[in-house]
């Protein structure tokens, strides 16, 4: 298998950390420049229309785009340790935590750094610097209502770390290196505890 990955990005690092969890190691890793626009040549357009990263080819070929797709199939692959739940009731509950950190933090996150921050300007053309602000702040009171939730849980879907704890984790240090958002300067003291807890996990240093 290849993965096609970007250094720095939050979603191909949230496959990386999905498949060192999974101690998956059979996967050749190719990395694009984002800001030079490698993800947009002709040879990997073929494969990905879109353009984006991750990307994930079979042995047989195919490619498999979207990051929970991916994860969705490395878990069918290699079933233990179970990630997005056992049955259906547990699976639900998994990805109901799992797309509102994607949704309401991770994408917040993006949009802020995407509109604001001059370095990903090459990326967002044309830039919107008041939505982006806006969108920080409304990152802002989902991280505070995690901050709550960690509180009286030990991770995002509650008792046991799942793949909403590594989409979680993905975006906070997305939000770390560019906004320099740290939980713990912003009176989340549970939130930032999590994520201290997280980032001593091997799979925190998965290469992506």
């Amino acid at each position: 298998m290849k993965l096609y990955s970007a250094p720095r990005a939050p979603n191909p690092r949230r496959v990386a950390m999905f498949l060192a969890e999974k101690g998956i190691m059979d996967v050749e890793l190719l990395s694009f420049d984002l800001l030079q626009g490698e993800q947009r040549s002709a040879a990997y357009l073929q494969k990905n229309p879109f353009g984006r990263v991750p990307a994930l080819e079979l042995d047989d070929g195919r490619i498999l785009t979207e990051t929970r797709a991916i994860c969705s199939w490395l878990e069918g692959r290699v079933p233990e340790p179970n990630l997005m739940g056992e049955g259906y009731d547990e699976r639900a509950f998994i990805e109901m935590a799992d797309r509102r950190v994607e949704l309401y933090l991770l994408q917040g996150i993006a949009d802020c750094a995407r509109h604001t921050h001059p370095a990903l300007a090459p990326l967002e053309q044309p830039q919107f610097p008041e939505f982006g602000a806006a969108q920080g702040e409304r990152m802002r009171v989902t991280a505070r209502w995690l901050d709550q939730q960690l509180a009286q849980q030990p991770y995002i879907a509650g008792q046991r770390y799942t793949i909403a704890d590594i989409t979680a984790f993905c975006a906070l240090e997305f939000g770390r290196g560019l906004l320099k958002f740290r939980p713990g300067d912003e009176a989340m003291p549970h939130l930032q505890a999590w994520r201290d807890r997280i980032a001593a996990r091997p799979s925190a240093q998965a290469a992506y």
